[in-house]
């Protein structure tokens, strides 16, 4: 056994692309050597900017060598078919073997694949994987023809032994030929040094000032962030994107806090984080103590990639200067937008948005915002809004898009219109809506919960998905240019969030008729199938909730089995009837009872195949002839009464208990009688006493979607 040590060492990695190479290349690796033959016990992969490195453990020192027959023709075959299993082979006629075989006495070739060295399916490996890496972007660089993202400079391979003996695999690609060298730190430890193992290796560049494990670089700076900014009664902002980001672009992080200029001081939270993070990879800095400027941002963190004799000092200044006139820049767009927002207000700043095309099938931005007004207006009664304040709110939710701030920075949108919508005079939650109208954005983000906000936000995602749905450019398997999906399933978490009752249905035939698709009504015989697509769209939401609720752990069957249900189009009352099934058939009582009921189900399917009739109605206690069958009839009765108001106060647990309570009596009628009995009579009895059981079930889902 020996263990693999490889590092591919190169310019600058961009940190986006670090840690997916990374699993590339240990994923790349490792499947090839098994294919060639080569099995391991262990590997795991590293990144840093400027390396990639694979240690392989275990690792079988050569191939195993593998026999092989193969049947041929039959020894009085025709001499050109033995010709041709003799080149097929790779062998010839003193290598046959003749053979007893049911067709009679026939050749078979007996072929050994002799075992290869470690290196040199290493050596072949490595090249596949260097030559076909599949980075997002490459490079070509000088004469060769070798591509990769960054210019590469060394690569180490070697395989160590039990006994502790380093062995170079010998390999050579486009000059580059690989050692058993390489660099610590470009600036801190510069000169190239020699290794034998993977324990070597990491040893060694830990003093050349490199941190191998990004995990452990990303650590040690947020606890170094966290330290310092404590010393001095601050708080460093979380950013676990950052962070992440940051440890890529160092292999030795010295972490240092530097000052704000004071006249930056005032600027909008999220303008110093926003303009911190994109512009210079800091992470921001706030106020904990209580007074005036608690909350606010005070100072910065960067991390340097190396460590200088005046500890920082040099870098700290640098970085001021380049962030005062960034900040300066941001100041200015601020100030500027707060003028115009003060001379014209929002519907001011808001003009522009004529001009701005939305699509141009759908028309511009204001065309939009007009859309979302009516729409608003619409569904803020439905969820406790005052339709005024919708309106308003709506009116100038896109008014930021105009905003110099918002151009600079886009992904402030909305929390700049809240800014601007409060320097308005806006109160009664409208600059909150003008916020919160595009969340939420994700599975992990914020749902709003203001009526007014609520409203808007609904406004915005329905208006979009039925704007696209209007023009038929619906999401087409993996490619979804509009993010329609994530609009969708911000539908479906506002609404479960809020625990709304709407119907998506009417709320979608408002918004289409708002984007000027004409609907015709159902007594419209021409051009018909416009009336599909709110039912196309309704259908588009169910697919997003059943990927939610998968998520929540309710399978897709109960999911499907409570669709089929009447009302699917307020998804509130179709979870709490997915909930409750799905709770109902984890215990055996439900277990059992859907059992029955499939039973049921498919005795009543054949015999109506067969009669030709429908057995659902009718059955009468007269006619039952044991005990367990007129225990049925009662039970039915009970479960009856029970079932119809509690499905009428939506009142699903008390269903399920009902519904539960059924199973003794159903699994005592099916032990000890006949359904199909020989009399026509009790035999017609019993399907319809079955229809019974079939109904009752239905009332609550439709079971027989459900697996089982």
């Amino acid at each position: 056994m020996a263990d693999l040590l490889i590092e591919l060492f190169s310019e600058e990695i961009p940190a986006r692309m670090q840690a997916r190479a990374a699993q590339d290349l240990r994923a790349r690796m490792t499947d090839g050597l098994v294919e060639a033959g080569l099995t391991y016990s262990g590997a795991v992969a590293h990144h840093t900017p400027r390396r990639l490195v694979l240690s392989v453990q275990g690792l079988m020192d050569q191939s195993p060598t593998l026999r092989e027959e193969r049947k041929g023709p039959r020894v009085d075959a025709p001499e050109k078919a033995v010709e041709g299993f003799l080149r097929g082979a790779g062998i010839d006629r003193t290598q046959l073997q003749e053979r007893d075989d049911k067709k009679g006495r026939v050749y078979f070739a007996v072929i050994e694949h002799p075992g290869r060295p470690a290196t040199e399916i290493v050596a072949e490996t490595l090249e596949n994987v260097v030559r076909n890496f599949p980075w997002p972007k490459s490079m070509r660089w000088g004469s060769g023809s070798l591509k990769w993202v960054r210019p590469l400079h060394s690569i180490l391979c070697i395989l160590t032994a039990d006994s502790g003996e380093a062995q170079v695999v010998p390999l050579d690609i486009d000059g580059i030929t690989a050692g058993s060298t390489t660099y610590g730190h470009r600036f801190m430890a510069p000169d190239r040094f020699d290794v034998s193992s993977y324990d070597d290796y990491a040893a060694k560049l830990r003093r050349g000032r490199v941190m191998l494990d990004a995990g452990e670089r990303a650590d040690h700076i947020w606890q170094e962030a966290q330290n310092i900014a404590f010393s001095q009664g601050l708080e460093v902002v979380e950013d676990k994107g950052l962070l992440a980001e940051v440890a890529g672009l160092v292999e030795w992080p010295v972490t240092l806090m530097g000052k704000i200029d004071e006249e930056f001081l005032d600027l909008p939270a999220e303008v110093l984080q926003t303009s911190m993070k994109e512009h210079q990879k800091f992470f921001s800095v706030r106020n904990v103590r209580n007074g005036d400027s608690a909350g606010r941002i005070v100072r910065f963190i960067t991390v340097a990639n190396i460590e200088t004799p005046d500890h920082g000092a040099t870098i700290l200044a640098g970085n001021q200067k380049v962030l005062s006139a960034r900040l300066a820049d941001a100041k200015f767009f601020w100030e500027n937008d707060l003028r115009i927002v003060r001379e014209k207000g929002l519907t001011g700043m808001a003009e522009g948005l004529a001009d701005v095309t939305f699509h141009r099938k759908l028309g511009s931005q204001a065309d939009r915002v007009a859309r979302i007004t009516a729409l608003a207006r619409e569904i803020a009664p439905m969820v406790g809004a005052k339709p005024d304040l919708a309106v308003e709110a709506a009116q100038i939710c896109k008014a930021d898009l105009q905003s110099e701030m918002v151009g600079e920075f886009p992904e402030l949108q909305g929390v700049m219109g809240r800014y601007y919508a409060q320097e308005a005079g806006h109160d009664d939650g409208v600059p909150e809506a003008c916020e919160m109208h595009y969340k939420p954005l994700g599975p992990g983000d914020t749902v709003p919960g203001e009526p007014v906000s609520v409203a808007v936000a609904l406004a915005d995602k329905i208006d979009t998905l039925c704007g696209f749905w209007a023009i038929d450019e619906k999401p087409t398997g993996s490619k979804d240019p509009y993010a329609l999906r994530r609009a969708a399933l911000g539908v479906i978490r506002l609404v479960l969030g809020n625990g709304l009752r709407v119907s998506l249905l009417d709320l979608i035939e408002v918004a289409m008729k708002g984007s000027g698709l004409k609907l015709p009504s159902p007594s419209d015989e021409e051009d018909y199938t416009n009336l599909d697509i709110p039912l196309n769209l309704l259908a588009f939401f169910h697919d997003r909730l059943k990927v939610h609720l998968r998520d929540e752990g309710i399978r897709h069957d109960v999911i499907d089995a409570c669709l089929a249900m009447e009302g699917n189009d307020d998804l509130t009352l179709l979870v709490k009837r997915a909930e409750a099934l799905a709770d109902f058939l984890k215990t055996d009582d439900g277990e059992n009872l859907l059992q029955g009921f499939k039973r049921a189900n498919n005795i009543l399917t054949q015999a109506e195949d067969k009669d030709g009739v429908e057995y659902s109605f009718g059955a009468d206690v007269k006619f039952a002839e044991v005990e367990e069958e007129r225990a049925l009839f009662a039970a039915l009765k009970s479960a009856d009464a029970a079932i119809k108001p509690a499905i009428q106060a939506e009142d699903f647990a008390a269903v399920m208990a009902a519904m539960a309570a059924l199973r003794p009596a159903a699994d005592a009628f099916f032990e000890a009688v006949q359904v199909n009995a020989e009399n026509p009579v009790v035999r017609r009895n019993r399907l319809n006493l079955l229809g019974q059981i079939r109904g009752i079930c239905l009332q609550v889902a439709d079971l027989t979607r459900v697996e089982g």
